[in-house]
């Protein structure tokens, strides 16, 4: 039997849903009504959306079962994924790990038998995301959406184009990490649980995952082929002064200790204050670091963590009811309006689940994670380094969906082989 709370909680749920599906709709209310130009603004941020209902879900539960049980379950929420995303889209964004990540793509692009900026474009679509099985997917994705923006996601591109290599972005991020057991957030939540080790994610999952990533990115390439143009370094936004190799190696080693420590918050924020530390002692090589656009990742992802954790008393009997192949397509779905991490998480619950049912329900979240931008954890972190580049500064929910179907079409039948 169902509480009035947990009643409460999916009717904000499925309002933030819409909230989210509404954010480009206030974005278009902001330039057509500058007067209120600043709370529509506010309104059309997607990455309020879910940590603002998450609070007004705090103020019900406070209303109806009183204070201590609303601290209470705020406090027993988990959120070391949020804060993590949060330190990691800081830590890789800074311009002396993004100018070595650029480095690296254009020596890689002399040797690839196309023009230059054709070759990057494929690289940061295919290369970068599949780095995600190392670097971890939000990584992947702040690197990739960085290296991209001034070539793909800029004014002067045709708008269902950009809308294509997004969704393709995307899906890409969220299969690319599949080659490891870590990196992931779908998949971490059922690894140890299960018995899932590297080992087993790419001999089950990484070479389809890979293939599927390759055919993506050369399809989105060959169309956006026409419209790339040849990048200078000012086009780029890269300062003439020349960032020294030990301090663009410290920023490295800087974002592999946070990768590193992924699942241990204390330490990593640790990390993270000697890194902004050593920004501040050798700030002439350096950019302002993303604080605001990672704040405010990370405060959307928490709301989805105290949100989501409401809805675990529908989602779960859907998935145990479900066999195998229905499993995965009712996963695909299901992660479009669900973080698909905690789709697996509620999969991991389940007893008595057959190994080939588990495979079935990590690939359908796996694929379906480029659908929308709460579909998977770093998908905020792409939206929010994006959506400059798209019409009236906003990313929309259906440009977004019909952009990543083909690609997730070629995920979904990979893993269906």
């Amino acid at each position: 039997m169902t509480t009035a709370i947990q009643q409460i909680g999916l009717v904000l749920f499925a309002l933030a849903l819409l909230h989210t599906f509404a954010t480009h709709l206030f974005e278009v209310l902001a330039h057509r009504y500058p007067r209120h130009a600043g709370l529509f603004h506010l309104l059309g941020e997607v990455e309020i959306v879910f940590g603002f209902w998450a609070f007004v879900l705090m103020l019900a539960m406070t209303l109806v079962d009183g204070k201590e049980t609303a601290i209470d379950y705020a406090e027993s929420r988990h959120y070391t994924e949020p804060l993590f995303v949060f330190v990691v889209m800081v830590v890789a964004a800074s311009r002396p790990v993004l100018e070595a990540a650029r480095g690296l793509v254009r020596l890689l692009a002399h040797l690839v038998p196309a023009r230059v900026e054709v070759a990057q474009a494929w690289l940061g679509l295919a290369l970068v995301p599949l780095s995600g099985s190392l670097i971890t997917e939000p990584a992947a994705m702040t690197l990739a959406a960085l290296m991209l923006a001034p070539s793909v996601f800029r004014p002067g591109m045709p708008e269902w184009l950009k809308y294509g290599a997004l969704g393709v972005l995307f899906v890409n991020v969220s299969i690319g990490g599949t080659l490891t057991a870590y990196a992931a957030p779908p998949v971490l939540m059922v690894a140890a649980t299960w018995g899932w080790d590297s080992a087993h994610m790419l001999t089950h999952f990484g070479w389809r995952a890979l293939v599927a990533v390759l055919v993506n990115a050369t399809v989105v390439t060959l169309v956006l082929r026409p419209h790339l143009r040849a990048l200078d370094a000012s086009v780029e936004g890269e300062s003439p002064v020349r960032v020294p190799p030990l301090v663009a190696l410290i920023h490295l080693a800087f974002l592999a200790a946070v990768v590193l420590l992924a699942h241990h918050p204390v330490l990593f924020i640790g990390v993270f204050l000697l890194f902004l530390g050593f920004t501040q002692a050798y700030q002439r090589y350096q950019d302002p670091l993303i604080l605001k656009e990672g704040l405010l990742v990370g405060f959307f992802l928490a709301g989805l963590v105290v949100l989501g954790g409401m809805q675990q008393w529908w989602l779960q009997p859907i998935v145990s009811s479900l066999g195998p192949v229905p499993l995965f397509f009712g996963a695909l779905g299901l992660t479009a309006i669900t973080d698909n991490a905690a789709l697996t998480y509620l999969g991991s619950l389940i007893s008595g689940l057959s190994e080939h049912a588990r495979y079935m329900l990590v690939a359908g979240a796996v694929a379906g994670g480029g659908l929308t931008v709460i579909a998977n954890a770093p998908n905020p972190a792409g939206a929010a380094l994006l959506r400059r580049g798209f019409a009236d500064e906003s990313i929309g929910v259906a440009g977004l969906l019909l952009g990543a179907l083909p690609p997730t079409g070629v995920a979904a039948l990979l893993f269906l082989l």
